[in-house]
């Protein structure tokens, strides 16, 4: 078969609910080059400060709805994201995701490779 499909909440969330949710949908669709993930956070919740510097894979964050921070650690700067807003991060950029604003905010993060 040439495509796969597969539902947000198909796999398990790997963040507690009370923060909002995160679907890594990768094993689901079978992809061997690109991760992608299903990111909500509630209002004050935040992702994991990371970098990729060990994979070598960037990032695209777009937000499907609400507002979120993008901090930048090296960059020392933070970048806000509204609804249809996008950044690709450098796989060496410490960042988190925090969601200051007062709803709900969802965004979907892919990286390549793998």
């Amino acid at each position: 078969m040439g495509y796969d499909t597969v539902a947000k909440t198909d796999p398990e969330s790997v963040i507690d609910e009370e923060w909002g949710g995160m679907w890594f949908l990768k094993d689901e669709l079978g992809t061997e080059e690109l991760g992608i993930s299903v990111l909500e956070l509630e209002s004050d919740g935040k992702g994991l400060e990371h970098d990729e510097t060990d994979s070598g894979q960037e990032e695209v964050y777009y937000v499907v709805a609400g507002t979120v921070d993008i901090e930048l650690d090296d960059a020392d700067e933070t970048v806000t994201l509204g609804t249809d807003d996008a950044i690709r991060l450098d796989a060496g950029e410490t960042r988190q995701i925090h969601n200051r604003s007062d709803e709900r905010a969802k965004l979907v993060l892919v990286g390549a490779p793998l």
